[in-house]
């Protein structure tokens, strides 16, 4: 019996498992039978899953974290049995500011914490000379590029709430945002930032995988009560994701899964740009600058795949951390258990570990996460917000 399902997605690389799992036959091999609905908000993505026009979808894994917590909008649980993506963002600035910058960088521009100094050093000198504060675009309230620009930032000692302007833009309007100079810079997923970057009006600062080695940055969403009533569909959808992504990460099938991304109807850009963000080898500047990093997008590779309940607790307690939630044991099970390795493990038939999460983040700056303490890892940041 084949299932029917609706799943909505934002044109992003990240949700490339599920683009090929439908466009390469691996969901009709399962019995799938599934409409993929482009969006262009995040916001629109999570209203249509919450409220069932969509029955699953490409998620920002905050998102479905807050929508679990009732945080910022109505109280829908949650359920992530398949992770899209690992890492995928980058930061990327306009030439006047990657200028600034660098004049005032004193130590590898890699090295996140250089560059915050320097942007420390930038905020002080605008406040100085009247000038208006630096604006970042970011994706969404709830959203990993939120957290991860106000962590670096913050590592510096840089206000994010004070010293710059944050703005949500939908990720596809991120690039004519930074040309016409409504921003500054932006934190986004691929392929926007080498978009900005071909067009020659941005300069990619960072990957987001040097602020933090491993970040998980969208999910595979369904509702949790529509997930406990069709058990075996989840299991399908999340074992023709699996296959995807293998087929993705295999070097020799670069060339063709960039081809079916690039589709007008799916990410919608030139498959050049898109075989470079699943090569993690980005040109970096106008002058065709490049730097590789193995660790710039996981799509299955090294267990990218399977839910993390550690990087949910994370995620909660940036949460935390900047004033959206309050801090309680309660909440904090509950946003572990969005995060579903069981559904994962029952679906590719893997024998999960019984330890405990380790939470192995791995963030440049601040102390070690352990999700067993989320209180005492808050209390080592100088600059946070306190929950209304």
């Amino acid at each position: 019996m084949t299932a029917t399902l609706r799943i909505g997605f934002i044109p992003l690389v990240d949700a490339a498992a599920l683009i090929v799992a439908v466009d390469k036959g691996f969901a009709a091999a399962e019995g799938l039978e599934v409409e993929l609905v482009r969006e262009v908000s995040w916001s629109n993505v999570r209203d249509k899953l919450n409220i069932g026009l969509f029955d699953a979808a490409h998620l920002l894994a905050p998102v479905a974290i807050a929508s679990s917590l009732g945080l910022g909008h109505v109280k829908v649980p949650i359920a992530a049995p398949f992770n899209l993506g690992i890492n995928g963002n980058a930061i990327t600035v306009s030439p006047a500011l990657h200028a600034a910058l660098m004049a005032e960088i004193d130590g590898d521009r890699f090295d996140p914490l250089a560059t915050a100094k320097a942007l420390a050093r930038v905020v002080a000198k605008r406040r100085k000379a009247g000038a208006e504060p630096l604006t970042f675009g970011m994706t969404f309230p709830f959203s990993t590029h939120n957290y991860q620009l106000r962590f670096w930032m913050a590592a510096a000692g840089v206000d994010p709430d004070e010293d710059v302007r944050l703005v949500v833009l939908p990720p596809p309007y991120m690039v004519d945002s930074l040309a016409n100079g409504h921003v500054d810079a932006f934190c986004v997923g691929a392929p926007w930032n080498s978009v900005a970057v071909d067009l020659g009006i941005g300069h990619i600062l960072h990957f987001v995988s040097d602020i933090l080695v491993r970040a998980a940055e969208k999910v595979l969403a369904v509702r949790q009560a529509w997930a406990e009533k069709n058990t075996e569909t989840v299991a399908a959808l999340v074992r023709a994701a699996v296959k995807a992504a293998a087929f993705i990460e295999h070097s020799e099938n670069r060339i063709e899964a960039a081809r079916i991304l690039a589709q007008p109807e799916r990410i919608g850009v030139d498959a050049e740009v898109i075989q470079r963000t699943l090569d993690g080898r980005l040109k970096i500047s106008a002058d065709g600058s490049l730097r590789e990093s193995g660790r710039y997008l996981l799509v299955g590779r090294e267990g990218a795949g399977r839910p993390d309940p550690a990087q949910a607790a994370w995620l909660y307690a940036q949460m935390v951390r900047w004033g959206q939630a309050a801090l309680s044991p309660e909440a904090l099970v509950a946003a572990m258990s969005v995060f579903r390795p069981d559904l994962y493990d029952a679906a590719v038939g893997h024998r999960g570990t019984a330890e405990e999460p380790d939470g192995a983040i791995g963030a440049f700056a601040g102390p070690a996460f352990d999700p067993r303490d989320v209180a005492g890892y808050l209390a080592s940041f100088d600059v946070a917000r306190r929950a209304r």
